[in-house]
């Protein structure tokens, strides 16, 4: 009998590949770049997207653990937009947008990550945990809002320690306060949305739109789970 994992369909691998040896690429040269203006900031953030491309042999290797190609690309094109195209290309000040776009997305994203980190642990063989669908989806929504917050204390600390304008003055607002808080209005409300939605998959069955992430990681890791 086979108990290896189900391997990944060759077009999910191939796309996959496409996509992140030209990101590589692409933020190599960028690197390299910055390097050589001492750039020491974008370069920083830089070395951050290329760790994220990377990570998923960390999860592979360490914890036994594959990741689904929609995790990782969604992961990598979502810290792409902010890191890159928001603070080394400056969109956050061409676009006005730019920033409550991404923020929304952050609390969708880490909504979505709350959800699945947390209907993993309840799934797992290796941890004793029976959660209700009521908290399994309060828990989402926390862990958006703390990472938000954790974000929201990175982007003072930047400003503060290196001077860079990670906040951005809003609304006659020089402090940076007024971003802040709809910085994490927003956030909120993309946490949000995605618990309600994970509320109504876990209790009532209902459509929830990564409910084939959630089948994809359990048939990756069968290891992890209760058959």
């Amino acid at each position: 009998m086979n108990n290896s994992p189900p391997q990944s369909p060759p077009n999910e691998h191939r796309g996959h590949r496409i996509v992140i040896r030209l990101l590589l690429l692409a933020m190599g040269v960028e690197w390299i770049l910055l390097l050589l203006d001492q750039s020491w900031l974008s370069l920083f953030l830089v070395s951050l997207i290329i760790a994220t491309v990377f990570s998923p042999i960390l999860f592979k290797h360490k914890m036994e653990m594959e990741l689904p190609a929609e995790f990782h690309l969604t992961a990598v094109i979502f810290i792409f937009a902010s890191f890159y195209l928001g603070e080394v290309q400056d969109f956050y000040q061409r676009l006005w947008w730019w920033d409550m776009a991404l923020h929304g997305s952050a609390g969708l994203l880490m909504g979505i990550l709350g959800f699945l980190l947390v209907y993993i642990l309840n799934e797992s063989k290796r941890i004793d945990l029976n959660l209700t669908p009521g908290f399994i989806s309060f828990f989402a929504f926390t862990f958006a809002l703390a990472i938000g917050s954790v974000w929201e204390i990175f982007e003072f600390g930047m400003d503060e320690i290196f001077g860079t304008v990670m906040q951005k003055a809003m609304f006659n607002d020089p402090s940076g306060l007024t971003d802040t808080m709809w910085d994490i209005i927003v956030n909120a409300l993309g946490a949000l949305l995605i618990s309600i939605l994970g509320y109504g998959y876990l209790k009532h069955r209902r459509s929830f739109f990564i409910k084939n992430w959630i089948r994809k990681f359990i048939e990756r890791n069968p290891n992890w789970f209760t058959k």
